[in-house]
């Protein structure tokens, strides 16, 4: 039990509280040390020479991986204000797909340095308002001046953009031979918006296998959508040309009676109709389905094995046990409306044509060693299926994590347009900026920006540090490029220069293709800002103890 003394009608009176309280410098000092914590975490798993983080949870399940967002889903975390950035980057993942690292390592940043200036006699709104207009001032910069459009690059940018996403990764090996593969998966299932006609690319049409065996370059693209399973029985055919799909999300498998419901029978030959009933029930429906025209029925639940008759005879496809997600995703793709009963508004059991989708062509086709049922030529969206291979499940897991984020960036760059040289030129950049800016107003949040500006170069620093260079030396050089490229108008083209951290030198990043969607950066500034500042105006931590009826 902790008291603290409270102002009460006017006597001293004591405030009771069941539990503890911390408030003010200790509290914030307290999440600095947090956020730092979790950040230095994931902080040798940035750049192209990041090192991979191994994970093993309580039953022994082991994750090796160097994705960010994954790592921090995987750390139980405790402490409230370390569980924001937890969250962070998943938003990072969510919004734009890559980038999960930097916005964690740069919010960490912004707190540590703010949490400086509070302990200098700063208050914690003046450093909120000046971290909101660096935050802006730093968006506006990158749009107008590093942001490069895409028009005037071609294809090549789009896979410079898809290498540099996993250059960090484990395909970053075989990085010219991944891209392509990512690029071409990403143009194919290019759609049209029917509300705007704007032009959009779902990362969710492509689908991801994974197959044991072979190397990692024997990966490949299969035009459809491919489902992991075969045909539910050997009689059916292998090929339906002219496909109407059938997505249902439910039991095809012999009708039972409801729980609780019992039916009371004298004779014995009676027994017999109601079995027979039951399996007439199910071969009703399927009939119905079948008579609606469709000739691939594909179904989340079971089929019965008596039932598989009716489509060997009709000459259909049919597939158990579809993963729902799949079976959503092909429902978007062909048409189809998913079926969840066939019950209609009278009670009675009736199947609509329109619910079908359509498809050029439904096949089985032997993959890998399984064989995988694949839907080609969908009515509405493109899907493409890619496989990939390796040698294990770690090492296939964190193949599909970085072809996802791979996958998110180019569709980042194709629908936004805009991209802006990698390998920190534009956090130099804005480093040189925010410092000029700041020295343009009279008001305390001048120091908010100046510590800003330091900030965004923790993450160049970590690149060279990660890299086994001198990170001093190197940021120096850095530093110098872009102050030349701001301040002097024939060295304009200054602002593209990054960290070549193969070779430990500054060289021109946008000639050596290692380019990153702009949007990347701007949402990262925008989201490491502001979950830097909601940590911030943070100053009491009132813990409360369960009380005594929980713990019993």
């Amino acid at each position: 039990m902790l008291a603290q003394p409270g102002q009460q009608g006017g006597n001293n009176a004591r405030l009771q509280i069941q539990g503890e309280r911390q408030s003010g410098q200790d509290v914030r000092t307290q999440n600095a040390l947090a956020v730092s914590a979790i950040a230095n975490i994931v902080k040798t798993s940035l750049g192209p020479v990041g090192l991979d983080k191994m994970l093993v949870d309580d039953v022994g399940e082991v994750t090796v991986t160097n994705d960010g967002a994954t790592i921090l889903k995987l750390l139980e975390v405790e402490h409230p204000a370390a569980k924001i950035l937890v969250e962070l980057a998943e938003l990072q993942d969510a919004e734009v797909g890559d980038g999960t690292t930097s916005v964690v390592i740069l919010a960490a940043e912004l707190l540590k340095r703010a949490n400086e200036l509070v302990k200098n006699q700063i208050h914690p709104t003046n450093i909120i308002s000046g971290y909101r207009l660096a935050m802006r001032e730093a968006c506006k910069f990158i749009d107008a001046h590093m942001a490069i459009k895409t028009e005037t690059l071609g294809k090549e940018t789009l896979i410079n953009c898809a290498k540099t996403a996993m250059s960090s990764k484990i395909v970053g090996s075989d990085d010219d031979f991944f891209a392509q593969l990512v690029v071409d998966a990403m143009l194919s299932v290019k759609t049209i918006s029917e509300l705007n006609g704007n032009v959009l690319y779902p990362v969710q049409s492509i689908n991801v296998l994974k197959a044991h065996g072979k190397s990692a370059r024997e990966s490949c693209l299969l035009n459809g959508y491919a489902l992991n399973l075969a045909r539910a029985a050997q009689g059916m055919p292998r090929r339906v040309q002219q496909a109407k799909i059938a997505c249902l999300d439910m039991n095809l498998m012999k009708a039972r009676m409801m729980m609780g419901v019992q039916v009371l029978v004298s004779d014995p030959k009676e027994l017999e109709k109601i079995r027979e009933r039951e399996f007439d029930i199910t071969s009703e429906r399927i009939k119905m389905i079948l008579a609606a025209g469709a000739n691939v029925i594909l179904t989340t639940k079971g089929i019965d094995d008596t039932a598989l008759k009716y489509f060997v005879e009709a000459g259909a496809i049919a597939c158990r046990r579809v993963p729902k997600d799949d079976l959503k995703r092909i429902a978007k793709s062909t048409g189809a409306t998913v079926i969840v009963s066939m019950a209609d508004m009278e009670g009675n059991e009736t199947f609509d044509p329109s619910a079908l989708g359509y498809a050029e062509e439904v096949v089985e086709e032997r993959v890998a060693d399984d064989n995988m049922v694949m839907v080609k030529g969908s009515k509405l969206a493109r899907a493409t299926t890619m496989l990939l291979r390796g040698a294990n499940d770690y090492m296939l897991d964190e193949m599909d994590r970085a072809i996802h984020d791979s996958l998110c960036v180019v569709k980042r760059v194709l629908e936004s347009g805009k991209v802006v040289a990698g390998g920190g030129a534009v956090e130099a950049a804005l480093s040189v900026f925010l410092e000029n800016f700041a020295t343009t107003l009279g008001s305390r949040e001048q120091l908010a920006i100046g510590e800003f500006a330091n900030s965004a170069l923790v993450l160049p620093k970590t690149l060279a540090v990660n890299a086994a260079k001198d990170a001093t030396e190197l940021i120096a050089a850095l530093r110098a490029f872009h102050y030349k490229a701001q301040t002097s108008p024939d060295c304009k083209h200054m602002a593209q220069f990054g960290l070549d951290l193969v070779e430990g030198k500054v060289r021109n990043n946008v000639e050596a293709g290692v380019l990153e969607p702009s949007m990347s950066k701007v949402k990262m500034i925008q989201f490491a800002t502001e979950a830097a500042i909601t940590i911030l105006r943070i100053d009491d931590l009132i813990r409360l103890q369960p009380s005594q009826d929980d713990q019993e």
